[in-house]
């Protein structure tokens, strides 16, 4: 029996380039193809590049793609604003993008900690606050005006060495979640917080094979962010958390 989705979802994917966000953009265009459903992506990176690969793997007659590529740093809210303008809505905002720098505490600089909470927290606070202001304006769908889902980490409730800035801003995304969570009860509008453990993406770089068979890969987190997006629009998901098999690192 073919799969009933939603129709003429159009959804947002920064950091589409690489890992989660790439992984999602993904598990959504083969949902979309299975149920026959029109989908349009608009993906953000840094790299356009790895956008233009991505367009050109997932573009078909159900789902569409456009792209921009920049630096959230830079101009946090130039998506939402490129989406809008092409689309003149935002079904779903998932907001993957995001660094870190792992060093011991003692020995992290102050521009460490300017590059990660840039990045981190203040262009995930501008870009979510602009995506809330259009969604809560917009005619609700199968009850709902929106979703936005942010890929934080365990590290926004569980400390780790080396990890002091990155536990810092990843814990500042949670307490930001947890207040819009109180809006978006009210609006119409569903906040998830994705919480992976170890997943091996770029953002770590090369490790060795033993290590790298004891984490996930990023479809493993992909697959339950899309299905939260089929959730009941009775109901909404607010936290999921999704580690290692046999525990983290």
């Amino acid at each position: 029996m073919k799969e009933t989705t939603k129709q003429d979802m159009v959804v947002l994917i920064t950091g589409a380039g690489k890992g989660i966000g790439r992984a999602v953009a993904e598990t959504l265009a083969r949902r979309a193809e299975a149920a026959g459903s029109s989908l349009s992506l608009y993906l953000a990176a840094r790299t356009r590049s790895d956008l233009e690969s991505l367009k050109a793997q997932l573009d078909s007659s159900v789902v569409r793609c456009d792209l921009i590529a920049g630096d959230l740093a830079e101009a946090p809210t130039e998506p939402v604003e490129a989406c809008l303008a092409r689309h003149g809505r935002i079904d779903a905002l998932i907001h993957c993008a995001g660094v870190g720098r792992f060093k011991d505490f003692l020995e992290q600089t102050p521009e460490d900690l300017e590059f990660t909470i840039k990045i981190n927290v203040t262009a995930t606070f501008l870009l979510l606050q602009r995506a809330y202001a259009v969604m809560r304006t917009q005619s609700p769908r199968e009850g709902m005006r929106g979703q936005i889902q942010v890929v934080t980490s365990i590290a926004a409730e569980q400390p780790f060495p080396q990890s002091s800035t990155y536990c810092l801003s990843k814990y500042a995304q949670r307490g930001l979640l947890e207040v819009m969570k109180l809006y978006g009860r009210q609006d119409g509008i569903r906040i998830l917080e994705v919480k992976p453990g170890a997943v091996y993406t770029p953002m770590w770089g090369q490790l060795p094979a033993e290590q790298v068979e004891k984490m996930m890969i990023a479809e493993d987190v992909a697959q339950p962010m899309v299905d939260a997006l089929y959730v009941s629009s009775r109901a909404s998901l607010e936290g999921l958390t999704i580690r290692p098999l046999h525990g983290d690192l």
